[in-house]
């Protein structure tokens, strides 16, 4: 049987789901968000103050709001139909929060450790590992799919591609299709 290519995105954002439910219970509340960010902090070892921290807990606290408004629900949590529906309409509607650019930004910026503005595969590998908390031996294939140009290195703008990609593309061999393994 062959996945429509509507079917793709919807698959992208319950793997992202699946992902994102840190406790398992079939729903994703401000608490798994958070979670989210403070493990980038912990991981890169940021201050809360320091304005990468501050960035990343801005954009997760917003993106949160926009997903409960997309649902139009009357909780604080959202099931997988609810985050993907939300996912969907939150991304197009770029009124209050674009979160392909802004969450892409201020994630890219945690992750490029030395400033240089692109992520080395080292870069690479620690956000994988840490953040992730991947440990899959084939997590780092992806590398080379998000490094477009092939110079060894993913720069700001593949990187933000690779964002779009994950949320709007209908192109399972996309690079941003393959954020949470190949599909």
């Amino acid at each position: 049987m062959t996945t429509t290519a509507q079917d793709i995105v919807t698959l992208k954002l319950e793997r992202e789901f699946d992902a994102m439910d840190a406790n398992q219970d079939g729903y994703l509340d401000w608490s798994d968000y958070q979670q989210l960010a403070d493990r980038y902090i912990q991981a890169y070892r940021l201050d809360r103050n320091d304005r990468r921290a501050r960035a990343l807990q801005t954009f997760h606290q917003i993106y949160w709001l926009e997903l409960l408004r997309h649902a139009g629900v009357d909780s604080d949590r959202l099931t997988k139909e609810q985050f993907v529906m939300a996912n969907r309409l939150a991304v197009i509607d770029t009124s209050r929060l674009n979160v392909t650019e802004g969450g892409g930004h201020a994630i890219f910026d945690v992750i490029d450790v030395d400033g240089d503005n692109e992520i080395s595969k080292d870069e690479f590998a620690r956000f994988l590992r840490d953040v992730r908390r991947s440990d899959a031996p084939d997590a780092m294939e992806m590398f080379p799919l998000l490094d477009v140009d092939g110079d060894g290195m993913i720069s700001r703008m593949e990187f933000i591609r690779a964002i779009r990609e994950h949320y709007l593309s209908h192109d399972p061999n996309a690079p941003g299709s393959m954020f949470f393994g190949r599909l």
